[in-house]
């Protein structure tokens, strides 16, 4: 079953360009394109994390979030990989911006999480998932080896589609 999603997201990576922007759900596909609250301020601050020499340069985070810390692992994962990340809080909301290395193919990639939904983000395989937390998860292969990770409370979800579209 595996193999078959495997071929499946071979076949349509390859014969559509995928979203530019993160899928949406549903429930929030329906809502008008223009209930996303603007963009705030950010901070001049740019940070990068690294699956080995490979870097991933972060976009500046919302003025009004603070650095909260690290993680290193995803419970959602469904194999122990290498994860390098950071926290940003704003009151109890949490936002978690990371990179998960080891993962090479889009065959690996979409075996990642049990429970998630693949779709594309740029042209690329890409995983959406909710916790039973609450929290909203996005992670996508930006390239062999290294796949970027994005979740957030519900309060900060919708910072998720920024800071993906700023990551480079």
């Amino acid at each position: 079953m595996r193999r078959l999603a495997a071929v499946l997201l071979v076949f349509a990576l390859s014969g559509c360009g995928g979203g530019d922007g993160v899928p949406k759900s549903r429930a929030t596909a329906t809502a008008s394109a223009d209930a996303t609250p603007p963009a705030e301020p950010a901070t001049g601050e740019t940070l990068s994390l690294s699956c080995g020499t490979t870097k991933v340069r972060l976009p500046a985070m919302p003025a009004n979030l603070t650095r909260a810390g690290s993680f290193a692992r995803l419970h959602s994962l469904t194999r122990p990989l290498d994860v390098k990340g950071m926290i940003w809080r704003e009151n109890d909301e949490q936002l978690y911006v990371g990179v998960v290395c080891g993962v090479r193919t889009a065959e690996q990639f979409v075996t990642l999480v049990a429970r998630s939904t693949l779709t594309a983000y740029k042209g690329r395989p890409a995983l959406r998932w909710n916790t039973r937390s609450g929290l909203r998860n996005f992670m996508w292969l930006e390239r062999p080896g290294t796949a970027v990770y994005i979740g957030a409370t519900p309060g900060l979800s919708p910072q998720i589609r920024r800071i993906a579209a700023g990551v480079s």
